[in-house]
């Protein structure tokens, strides 16, 4: 059957790249989405990838620029639809939010075709992603440094939890945040709809890490082999999960030095971060409030009073 979506079309077979239109930029020239669609040969289910709806984290990118060109329809049963930028105007400028309505763009599910600019743009992205049976939103932690993750955002009283969980754990970055999401996010929407969507968090930097692009590539594959797109066996692993967060700022403005590792494990009452003046002399430190896992940190070392400083994962187990 052909697939068409924007000025992309694909028969049985082949791999079509092209836009998905959403609307004009402020010279009034037309704008859309960068969108493949790869129809395999045979038939099958269909995968849906997006990535940028955060303007400004990228790692999803580089995952879906390494991945689509490796697709080779011949080789798959389905097919896979690839939205490889959705926060269009926030990536122009690489800025996190849409700064035409100054709005997080993936707290706009399911959008509004008369709405915002945001909400024009995932009506659009939400009525392609609706059409797959699974679903892979790609973000990273923003400009923070962050462990490679998987959220889980349907909830666990959700009926597609054990679904989007396995999703996650297939996918393998290693580490799961279970944890309820916001309104509006695409992972908590699509379940709705009856599809399992997960986020995969691929790190956190300014423009891009090759680690994270990596793994993030290696999950698709993952995803796409294990759900039957694509031949071949993966070695599904134990992830380390997290049910919520201890987000700790600083008391004392100056300089952070930190006593912990991302990925590492923390005891309660451990130094997690020191503050000292430019001349190292010491003015606070910030213990542990609960055991976890040192999950995410800024990435600058100068703190005001009060400002975040970092997070430790709780309520830790695997599965």
């Amino acid at each position: 059957m052909m697939i068409t979506i924007g000025t992309a079309s694909a028969a049985p077979g082949e791999v079509s790249t092209g836009r998905l239109e959403i609307g004009e930029t402020r010279d009034g020239r037309p704008f859309g989405l960068p969108i493949a669609v790869i129809n395999g040969e045979a038939p099958g289910d269909t995968l849906y990838i997006q990535a940028a709806s955060d303007g400004d984290e990228l790692n999803g990118v580089g995952v879906v620029q390494r991945v689509v060109p490796r697709l080779d329809p011949a080789k798959i049963s389905g097919a896979v639809l690839v939205i490889g930028i959705v926060n269009y105007h926030g990536f122009q400028v690489a800025e996190h939010r849409n700064p035409i309505d100054d709005t997080k763009t993936n707290r706009t599910y399911p959008g509004d075709r008369d709405g915002t600019s945001s909400e024009r743009i995932t009506a659009e992205t939400f009525d392609v992603a609706t059409q797959a049976d699974l679903a892979l939103d790609l973000h990273q932690a923003s400009t923070s440094r962050m462990i490679d993750e998987i959220r889980v955002r349907c909830g666990r009283r959700h009926r597609l939890y054990d679904s989007c969980l396995e999703l996650a754990k297939v996918f393998g970055c290693g580490y799961v945040l279970d944890q309820k999401g916001p309104d509006g996010q695409l992972a908590r929407t699509t379940p709705n709809e009856g599809i399992p969507t997960v986020d995969p968090e691929l790190g956190g930097c300014v423009g891009w890490d090759e680690s994270s692009i990596r793994k993030g590539v290696t999950g698709v594959f993952n995803v796409l082999r294990y759900y039957n797109f694509l031949q071949g066996n993966i070695d599904i692993k134990d992830q380390t999960k997290a049910t919520g967060f201890d987000h700790y700022g600083t008391p004392a403005g100056g300089l952070i030095s930190f006593k912990k590792e991302l990925g590492s494990e923390v005891t309660r009452g451990e130094t997690i971060f020191e503050v000292t003046t430019p001349f190292g002399e010491p003015k606070a430190e910030v213990t542990a409030n609960n055991d976890g896992i040192f999950w995410r940190s800024r990435r600058l070392p100068q703190v005001a009073t009060g400002e975040y400083v970092c997070s430790v994962g709780t309520g830790i187990t695997t599965y």
